[in-house]
């Protein structure tokens, strides 16, 4: 029985799941069975293991899209919408280790070129960009190149979790605030009086 009706989605999910527990020399015919689909079913979608792994990546960056780049609330100041584009970050690679993992391995890919992630991440990455100039320009964010910005802020957020999660404890809440006020101080403009 077929009980995941989006056969394209279940091959992504299980071509996620093997980059994950064997990096990205999985072979297209495991990532069929993983699938529980044939493997040249599994070429009516994909017609290479590049494609695949573009399809995984554009995955991902959906969902960091939605669950990370939210509409701006008007009621909220520039320095509030990054800190809580911070937060969101956080929250988004903690929850899902499997998922920060094959982030890891995608953004190391052999099988992408620099200007295809770029374009799979554009909305992503411009929604960072958008939103760190318009704190610089009320003067709360330091000046410099947005996206060297975000990616520090991201990059950061990333390897500490990554470290983190050798402990097997469950994250505090105090931790995640420490780190996303670390991720703050780094980037803000500090008035001194």
């Amino acid at each position: 029985m077929d009980v995941a009706p989006d056969k394209r989605e279940r091959i992504l999910a299980a071509a996620s799941r093997l980059i994950v527990r064997n990096g990205l020399q999985c072979s297209m015919q495991a990532i069929a069975e993983e699938a529980g689909v044939a493997t040249g079913s599994l070429y009516n979608y994909f017609d290479s293991k590049e494609a695949l792994v573009r399809g995984v990546y554009d995955r991902v960056a959906q969902e960091m899209t939605q669950k990370v780049a939210v509409p701006h609330d008007p009621a909220s100041s520039h320095a509030q919408r990054v800190q809580h584009y911070i937060e969101r970050y956080i929250d988004f690679i903690w929850e899902d280790a499997d998922r920060a993992r094959l982030f890891d391995y995608l953004d190391n890919s052999p099988l992408l070129t620099f200007g295809e992630a770029v374009g799979i991440f554009r909305p992503f990455v411009d929604h960072g960009r958008e939103m760190l100039a318009m704190a610089q320009q009320d003067g709360v964010v330091r000046p410099g190149a947005t996206n060297l910005i975000a990616s520090f802020v991201r990059g950061a957020i990333r390897n500490t979790l990554k470290r983190r999660r050798l402990d097997p404890s469950p994250i505090r809440d105090e931790e995640k605030q420490g780190l996303a006020a670390m991720c703050w101080d780094a980037i803000a403009v500090h008035r001194h009086s």
